[in-house]
């Protein structure tokens, strides 16, 4: 396979997946981040390797472009404590203890979906009261999957894939916030 055909084969594998999910969902999930943000919530954005470094790039178009308060969890020595005292897999939940209120809303992102520390912090997340939104992929029967109020997912097997897709989806809903709602 030529290289042109190789990268318009992947460019069309996401264009494909991007139209996948429905639009009414992008839109549904952007007015409950508009409704967190108008009962004085925020958004906290959380998620592992390249799901993290996404989840800190929303975090910043939320606050600056579209004016929704947001953090992300993605200080070392916030991870590293937590991980150190509670264990890897329940530091997201511990930190969405210390610093989640019921009026936020979580995006948690894997695109396995069966990221543990994720799964604990959807949980810890649902069970302080906020409205969750997950982000996942792989297995269409994925934990992540059945934790959210909206949980979007991408048909592939391709961390890259499945992270391009979540953040464009992410990106469109900073848009939409800004042109529709704010």
């Amino acid at each position: 396979m030529s290289n042109q055909s190789y990268f318009a084969n992947y460019f069309s594998v996401i264009s494909s997946r991007l139209g996948e999910v429905d639009s009414y969902l992008l839109e549904e999930g952007a007015q409950m981040i508009a409704s967190a943000a108008d009962r004085g919530g925020k958004i906290i954005a959380v998620g592992n390797g390249g799901s993290a470094a996404m989840a800190s790039h929303v975090s910043v178009d939320f606050t600056k472009a579209a004016r929704v308060r947001s953090i992300n969890y993605n200080e070392a020595d916030l991870i590293t404590c937590f991980a150190n005292d509670y264990g890897y897999e329940h530091w997201v939940e511990e930190a969405m203890k210390a610093y989640a209120d019921p009026i936020d809303l979580a995006i948690l992102i894997s695109s396995s979906g069966t990221s543990k520390n994720i799964i604990n912090g959807a949980k810890a997340a649902k069970s302080i009261g906020l409205e969750v939104l997950t982000f996942s992929g792989f297995s269409s029967g994925n934990p992540l999957r059945a934790l959210g109020d909206i949980n979007y997912w991408v048909e592939s097997d391709s961390f890259n894939v499945i992270e391009m897709t979540h953040h464009i989806w992410l990106v469109a809903m900073v848009d939409y916030l800004v042109e529709k709602l704010r």
